[in-house]
C-alpha cells in the first residue's frame, strides 16, 4: 500500500516534470531558454519515471533491477552532456544569445 502510493507520487511527478518541461519548449523564446527548460524538467521527469520503476521492480523481485539503475545512470550522463553540446554548436554556428530578452 505505501509502495503503490510512493509510486504513484513518483510517476505523477514525473508527468509534471514532462509536462512543465513540453510547455517550456512550446513557449520559451529563443534556441536557449527553449534548451534548458526541457532538458532541466524532462532530465527529472523521466529520471522520477525510471526510479518509480525501479521501486515496483524491486518490490516484485526483492532485488535491485541494474537495467533501471542502467537507464537512470546513462540518463543523468547524457541529457546534460547532449544540452552542453547543442549550446556549443549553437553559439558557433548563431552567436551569442540576445541581451535583456523578457521571459
Amino acid at each position: 500500500m505505501i509502495l503503490d502510493i510512493i509510486i504513484s507520487l513518483l510517476i505523477l511527478v514525473g508527468a509534471a516534470f514532462a509536462l512543465v518541461g513540453s510547455i517550456g519548449l512550446a513557449r520559451l523564446p529563443d534556441f536557449f531558454t527553449r534548451l534548458h527548460g526541457p532538458t532541466k524538467a524532462t532530465t527529472l521527469g523521466v529520471g522520477s519515471v525510471v526510479i518509480a520503476s525501479l521501486i515496483h521492480s524491486s518490490a516484485g523481485t526483492g532485488g535491485v533491477s541494474l537495467r533501471e539503475l542502467a537507464i537512470s545512470l546513462f540518463l543523468f550522463i547524457t541529457a546534460p552532456v547532449s544540452a552542453h553540446l547543442l549550446a556549443k554548436a549553437a553559439l558557433k554556428t548563431q552567436g551569442k544569445p540576445k541581451a535583456g530578452r523578457t521571459h
